[in-house]
């Protein structure tokens, strides 16, 4: 196998399993973001219940943006898969658990 092509399976292998994670990292904080403004809106004394509505609609917006980002990078790494099987001639059975790189656990950054 030519060494360009491995260069580049090594860092597609660490790349994209890394913006998967990071993916999900966001979700988990939106998803906390939703929790905190809707406990916020509730637990606030004389907020009316269509207060907070068009942020928490704004939110929503943003989680279902993300979810679809993460079905789209998905289909990327099944592609780049497939991209791998007929270029390298790699017979992958199953991608890398996670990337090792730099990324940080959300509850650890907080």
């Amino acid at each position: 196998m030519p060494k360009e092509i491995a260069l580049t399976t090594a860092r597609l292998a660490r790349d994209v399993p890394a913006a998967e994670i990071r993916i999900d990292d966001a979700l988990i904080a939106m998803s906390s973001l939703m929790t905190s403004v809707v406990t916020a809106r509730r637990d606030t004394v004389g907020v009316p219940a269509t207060k907070g509505h068009a942020a928490i609609r704004r939110l929503m917006q943003a989680q279902m943006a993300l979810v679809d980002v993460s079905g789209a990078v998905m289909r990327v790494h099944g592609e780049l898969v497939a991209i791998g099987r007929e270029t390298a001639g790699y017979d992958l059975h199953e991608c890398p658990k996670i990337a090792q790189g730099d990324s940080i656990p959300l509850a650890s950054a907080a």
